[in-house]
């Protein structure tokens, strides 16, 4: 699914860079690079560090066994700060240049990953009876019908949120508005939804018996 997602990106940046001729190829296939290594290895990092920080330092190999564990939000987009600002020293574009380009490429990124998560069962939500729900498994196998909070990520900070900064981008903004738009609606989203998912089985909740390490 990353593969797919690192694919549209590409795919999405030329196309961005056609219209506003803003851009070159070399400097479009540099980034898409440098963005794919920042987020896999951030995000790799960023897991190992903040879910499974004793294994890591008993096996630092660990690393790079992808079927144990999967990726951190949270390190993927500090890798990604990092290697666009490695981009930006050898392009000559500001940063927020950069990311007011790549913010709306992200979401369907987003949405990619989240539906490989609903396919390994991963990041589950509460057990429900509503009638949104499907029937899953938990980190234990246990069965039960959840909150598909996998696929409600996926529609709303990936699909929806695509429409958002693609239709907004397409006229010129001020510089920083669609980074700060992402951010916005990405955390908006983002806490809405932690409420109904069953928080990181290695943190739990941090506060207040409902504030996870998502809404932060």
């Amino acid at each position: 699914m990353y593969l797919l997602a690192f694919l549209l990106a590409y795919l999405l940046a030329k196309y961005r860079a056609n219209l506003t001729q803003e851009w070159s190829a070399q400097q479009v296939d540099d980034l898409i690079f440098y963005g794919a290594l920042g987020a896999v290895l951030g995000g790799r990092l960023g897991y190992m560090l903040f879910y499974s920080l004793p294994s890591f330092l008993s096996n630092p190999l660990i690393f790079l066994d992808f079927q144990n564990g999967g990726m951190s939000f949270h390190g993927g987009f500090l890798g990604v700060l990092l290697a666009m600002i490695l981009f930006n020293r050898k392009s000559k574009k500001s940063f927020f240049q950069t990311t007011d380009f790549i913010a709306p490429l992200v979401p369907l990124g987003l949405a990619f990953g989240r539906i490989g998560n609903y396919i390994n069962a991963e990041l589950w939500g509460k057990v429900t009876t509503s009638a949104w729900s499907v029937y899953s498994p938990d980190q234990s196998g246990i069965w039960a019908q959840r909150y598909p909070t996998q696929l409600f990520e996926a529609l709303l900070e990936g699909v929806v949120l695509f429409v958002i900064l693609w239709f907004f981008s397409q006229k010129n903004r001020p510089l920083m508005a669609t980074s700060s738009l992402f951010l916005i609606f990405y955390g908006f989203f983002r806490f809405i939804i932690e409420f109904i998912r069953v928080p990181d089985a290695q943190l739990g909740y941090l506060a207040f018996e409902w504030l996870t390490m998502g809404q932060l």
